[in-house]
């Protein structure tokens, strides 16, 4: 198993860091635009940050004669993950709308528990600890989003309908990343997902320049540094590294998205509340923890 090293940890965690705060400026760049208008140009942004990687990387393989993947599998794999892309990335723009932007971290991080149960439909073998996690995410879900009455929020259900789409998304790039270059991937997934909330805002919400210009900042924060730069430096920090330990310095977004929301909007989380992030996040480090060589056999 590779080790990580300290560089490789830093990268890792820094795109977490990006990712984290992102819900912040989500959350900022509903004052000024529609969930579809803001998912549209933030994707397009992030398309056209990784249009100039694709380029160079290309020229590298040409001059080294690396064999590419094929046009037709690069554009299907583009197209499918950007069709979950946006059905995720859409419902989790709506549920920040109505809940605060600690729980809609930690609730999006569920989709790490919710891969392997899907694997079942897969026919995928799932471990013991991951039914552990599950209940123990279960409770921890419990306590972070239900109230008295026993009803979730609408905000908390958009979120988690949107951590059940990102483990159908991550399924897909599952599939298609071995056959596909991943950045290329990456890069056709933005661009799908940009046009089609584009269309749906033009219809549904009608935006002006002037929506996109006052909400600048948020949008470029989560354009340009979530999708490029962070998914850059994810491509960078996993080079070297092993998936399974990297994974889990990625879920740390979770844990940073909720002190951005205390720190920056001052969206204060009650004990009952941090109690159900606590176990949440434990859950998640338990199904990720490394398997020993004897339960791998």
């Amino acid at each position: 198993m590779k080790k990580v090293s300290l560089k490789s940890s830093f990268l890792l965690f820094l795109a977490a860091s990006i990712w984290g705060v992102a819900f912040v400026a989500q959350s900022v760049g509903m004052d000024y635009m529609g969930p579809f208008s803001f998912n549209g140009a933030r994707f397009l942004m992030g398309s056209a940050v990784l249009l100039p990687l694709v380029l160079v990387r290309r020229k590298k393989d040409r001059e080294k004669h690396v064999e590419r993947a094929g046009l037709k599998i690069t554009l299907l794999g583009g197209c499918c993950c950007g069709l979950a892309l946006c059905a995720a990335a859409l419902c989790q723009q709506i549920g920040i709308m109505y809940t605060t932007v600690g729980k809609a971290g930690f609730i999006t991080t569920l989709y790490i528990i919710i891969v392997p149960i899907l694997g079942i439909f897969l026919k995928k073998k799932v471990p013991g600890r991951v039914w552990i996690g599950a209940v123990i995410a279960a409770f921890g879900m419990y306590l972070l989003c239900m109230s008295e009455k026993f009803s979730l929020s609408k905000g908390d259900t958009y979120v988690f309908i949107c951590a059940i789409l990102f483990a159908v998304h991550i399924l897909v790039i599952d599939y298609f990343a071995p056959k596909a270059d991943c950045v290329e991937l990456s890069c056709l997934q933005f661009l799908t997902a940009g046009i089609i909330c584009s269309i749906l805002a033009l219809i549904l919400e009608k935006p002006q320049i002037s929506n996109f210009i006052d909400g600048i900042i948020p949008l470029a924060y989560a354009g340009i540094m979530s999708s490029g730069v962070a998914y850059t430096l994810q491509v960078v920090g996993q080079k070297d590294s092993d998936p399974t330990v990297a994974s889990l310095i990625l879920s740390l977004e979770s844990v940073v998205s909720m002190l951005a929301g205390w720190v920056i909007l001052g969206q204060a989380l009650s004990g009952r509340e941090l109690l159900g992030c606590a176990l949440v996040f434990g859950a998640v480090i338990l199904v990720q923890l490394p398997v020993g060589e004897k339960q791998k056999e």
